[in-house]
């Protein structure tokens, strides 16, 4: 076990060796959306295999995940969207059209079978994991079937169904006064940050491109709202960002955020389609680049939720996933790959790191000066440490004994079944040099009118999915359906409040008054609420 040892910047970091838990089902790499579509949970399979044939699965303690129930969905979903997710099918879906609408279950997110299982089990992950922690049963939980961070409160989005990560985030809050989320993902975190924009009990740090690019939300100057100003970090980036930019900013912006904010515990997603060369991203950072933020982290000794993302090049997700499972384990993983049941994935090379494009980094030296600074001002507004009058903790989501302990885990990584089911599937496989979906998606087009403005209020709508049932933490009634354009300020207005009395009366914007001229020139600014659910071409 580990002893605490308080570090000079004041957190009580564990000496000695970290308990990691990993969750794991084998039968995620079975779901299927389907033909040409980018989003394949094969890559979790391939991820857990190329950990089995490293050896380092031993050092876990591995667990098949409890399946999260819809009682368990609907504290943060509303009960209509849940029930949605029950019922529909590929069979019966023609019988819905109307309600494929209202919940945007059409092209990027759409009904394939077993889907309402499917997001059980990458729920029951997080939600389980966080259970583990709050009962201080492990250090570190590691579950790479989550972190679908789009996922609202009453509608699908990009790609995500459950948002996995707000009910892993709202476990937590049952033990924890403060949760930081990272977000490293290259899209912004937008239904994380959505839910938790009017508290100051979860903070939310997103790093992610900006500009033209789905979701179209997470600007400079979105810093929270009421009691939540100045709780949302946003870190908008331009194409071919390469590690020593990514770092420049990372690190400084995380520490501030770690002495300001001092969390309980920290939820990381760890979004692989921030890596060079992915089928729908446009940065160019290396394998060691992305786990670098990953392993700064664990520097902090806070305990940590690991989730997975996004990430559409999947052989490459699997390398960065597997490579930053050895980083929480305090293992340099030798990069020659071991033989594999996916061997075929990753020739001609067969090895675990990957290089970075010669393409241009568009962050100039300049623009980089100028977001850290601004982020780093915001975070200065902060008062230290907020705090919590505690509470009584309700009872877990998920049960503790209801985590099934894998002693000895498929070495297949879900069996010859399961190997067969994906065989049937052809387009598993990683697509041709300039491969495209047939059908408009999240990578396809504009995402959002640019306009430049030199201040005022850009907050913005966006969909009306807010956190109404996070108030369920603190045991106040939920706020009122949002009737204004200013969603986020209106619509969660007694969320997570610390107090359980609402939040504060504040009438502040999210950005007034503040200018859109930095360094590197004007920001533009999104018109975000013109923003689609679905950018076309």
């Amino acid at each position: 076990h580990s002893t605490e040892v308080r570090r000079a910047d004041g957190y009580c970091a564990m000496a000695g060796k970290q308990k990691i838990s990993y969750f794991y089902d084998p039968d995620v790499g079975n779901f299927y959306y389907g033909q040409g579509h980018p989003m394949k949970p094969h890559r979790v399979r391939m991820t857990h295999n190329l950990l089995l044939h490293y050896g380092i699965y031993k050092e876990m303690e591995v667990f098949r995940p409890a399946l999260a129930s819809a009682e368990d969905m609907t504290q943060f979903h509303s009960d209509e969207y849940i029930e949605f997710l029950r019922l529909i099918t590929p069979d019966n879906q023609h019988e819905h059209m109307r309600q494929l609408k209202r919940f945007n279950c059409a092209e990027d997110c759409p009904v394939f079978d077993g889907l309402f299982n499917f997001c059980q089990i990458y729920t029951g992950g997080s939600v389980g994991g966080a259970v583990r922690l709050n009962h201080k049963q492990t250090d570190t939980v590691v579950n790479w079937a989550g972190g679908l961070h789009h996922a609202k409160k009453n509608e699908a989005s990009g790609f995500c169904y459950v948002n996995d990560i707000v009910l892993a985030i709202l476990e937590l809050l049952k033990v924890h006064q403060r949760v930081l989320y990272i977000d490293i993902d290259i899209h912004h975190g937008d239904g994380v940050e959505e839910a938790f924009y009017t508290t100051d009990r979860v903070m939310t740090v997103s790093f992610h491109k900006f500009g033209e690019y789905f979701p179209g939300t997470g600007h400079l100057q979105d810093v929270g709202q009421h009691r939540g100003k100045y709780y949302s970090v946003n870190v908008p980036l331009k194409d071919g960002i390469d590690d020593e930019s990514y770092t420049l900013l990372f690190k400084p912006i995380m520490a501030k955020v770690m002495e300001m904010y001092a969390p309980d515990a920290v939820v990381f997603q760890s979004g692989a389609d921030s890596l060079t060369g992915d089928r729908l991203g446009c940065f160019n950072l290396s394998i060691r680049g992305h786990a670098e933020c990953l392993k700064y982290m664990t520097t902090f000794q806070v305990p940590m939720l690991v989730l997975g993302g996004g990430g559409y090049t999947i052989r490459n997700v699997a390398r960065c996933w597997t490579y930053e499972t050895g980083c929480l384990l305090g293992h340099e993983l030798e990069d020659k790959m071991p033989v594999n049941d996916y061997s075929e994935y990753f020739g001609p090379t067969h090895t675990l790191q990957i290089s970075p494009s010669n393409m241009e980094n568009q962050n100039t030296p300049e623009y980089l000066e100028g977001v850290r600074n601004r982020v780093l001002e915001s975070l200065s507004k902060i008062p230290p440490k907020p705090s919590v009058p505690f509470h009584d903790v309700p009872p877990d989501a998920i049960p503790l004994d209801a985590m099934e302990v894998q002693e000895d885990p498929d070495q297949r990584g879900g069996g010859a079944e399961a190997e067969g089911a994906r065989r049937a599937h052809h387009s598993e496989m990683e697509p041709d040099e300039g491969d495209r979906d047939d059908k408009p998606s999240r990578f396809d087009g504009p995402a959002v009118e640019e306009v430049k403005v030199a201040g005022g209020d850009v907050g913005g709508a966006t969909s009306a999915g807010g956190p109404e049932a996070q108030a369920k933490i603190e045991g106040t009634p939920p706020a009122p359906a949002a009737k204004s354009q200013d969603v986020k300020a209106e619509g969660a207005a007694a969320a997570v409040c610390a107090d359980g009395t609402g939040a504060s009366a504040e009438g502040e914007t999210t950005a007034a008054a503040a200018a859109a001229v930095n360094a590197a020139g004007d920001l533009a600014l999104s018109a975000r609420a013109k923003l689609g659910a679905h950018p076309k071409p």
